[in-house]
């Protein structure tokens, strides 16, 4: 399912929590990366105005469309005409708190989550995703003591 994500929407909702306060706008969309490769789909963030001076951080985020709604419209105005426009809506998830984004997902009976339960979902996924990698057995445990004799063997080292 693509997800369309209102991005100061979010951004400022978690912001207003202590271990977020720092949050930049590039920070939020390298972790939504990261959300949208462990889940295997896409994403767009839009946000309002016309960003920074430099966007070459924001342009180059592997699986997420960053845009900004330009000087003349705000990103719900955007993020609207995209459930509008998109073929497949049901297949959407429309990130944002505002009721005029939710509202505008219900009509086009595509999927929407308010930005707490979306962010806590992120949070929970990657940190799954983080206990599946695997390290060796040798790394928690230590090498036996014959491996340890090889190796001192093996680089003429004595005990």
């Amino acid at each position: 399912m693509p997800f369309i994500l209102d991005g100061y929407n979010l951004l400022r909702a978690l912001q207003k929590i202590d271990a977020y306060a720092d949050l930049t706008e590039v920070e939020l969309c390298r972790c939504l990366a990261e959300f949208l490769r462990v889940v295997n789909d896409r994403g767009r963030i839009v946000f309002d105005g016309i960003g920074p001076p430099d966007k070459r951080e924001l342009l180059n985020i592997r699986g997420l469309d960053v845009s900004f709604s330009g000087p003349d419209s705000d990103a719900d105005s955007v993020i609207e005409r995209k459930i509008e426009q998109n073929t497949a809506p049901r297949r959407l998830v429309v990130v944002s708190s505002d009721r005029r984004l939710r509202a505008a997902a219900a009509r086009r009976k595509a999927a929407s989550m308010p930005v707490d339960v979306f962010w806590s979902a992120l949070c929970k996924t990657l940190s799954r995703d983080a206990q599946k990698i695997s390290e060796p057995r040798e790394k928690r445990e230590g090498i036996t003591e014959r491996q340890a004799e090889a190796w001192m063997d093996y680089f003429d080292l004595d005990m």
